[in-house]
């Protein structure tokens, strides 16, 4: 039996629109990320970008469980001694929830060239407009962690 493998070349791109009110940002990220690596299709190679794109409306309204609004902080460290700088999450999910999102879907793509361009392919914005209508996107719903396709926009 011979082994096939999917050319990016070939690979057709489709758009998905997804409306983030209400979502668990880890659930929402998760499958975000499965989406844009292509898992979803049946014929996914791993080191081929095969994923598609997609439009996340209403970032501004993710949740987070428990306690991490107040305790989760975002860390970044300057090189210098005592250049640790540290932000709360409650801060971040009031300034840019998008940066939240982004971060948490790059936590799941492959950390190199491939996963830079795959993040490429996700579209965040904080209210319920987007420019991406001549695209076409189809609807999607997230029911329970898992995608539920809608119909077309």
């Amino acid at each position: 039996m011979k082994t096939t493998y999917s050319k990016e070349k070939g690979a057709e791109k489709r758009w998905y629109l997804i409306d983030a009110s209400g979502i668990v940002l880890g659930r929402l990220a998760s499958q975000l990320a499965l989406v844009l690596r292509g898992k979803h299709k049946v014929d996914f190679t791993p080191h081929v970008n095969g994923g598609d794109c997609v439009i996340v409306l209403n970032a501004g309204s993710i949740r987070l469980t428990g306690n991490k609004i107040n305790s989760k902080f975002l860390k970044k460290y300057t090189g210098y001694p005592g250049g640790l700088k540290q932000t709360p999450y409650s801060r971040l999910m009031k300034e840019n929830p998008g940066r939240v999102l982004r971060r948490a879907v790059w936590g799941m793509l492959p950390h190199n060239v491939l996963g830079r361009r795959q993040i490429r392919a996700l579209k965040i914005y904080q209210g319920a407009a987007h420019p991406h209508a001549p695209q076409k996107p189809v609807t999607i719903t997230i029911s329970k962690g898992r995608f539920v396709s809608g119909g077309q926009q």
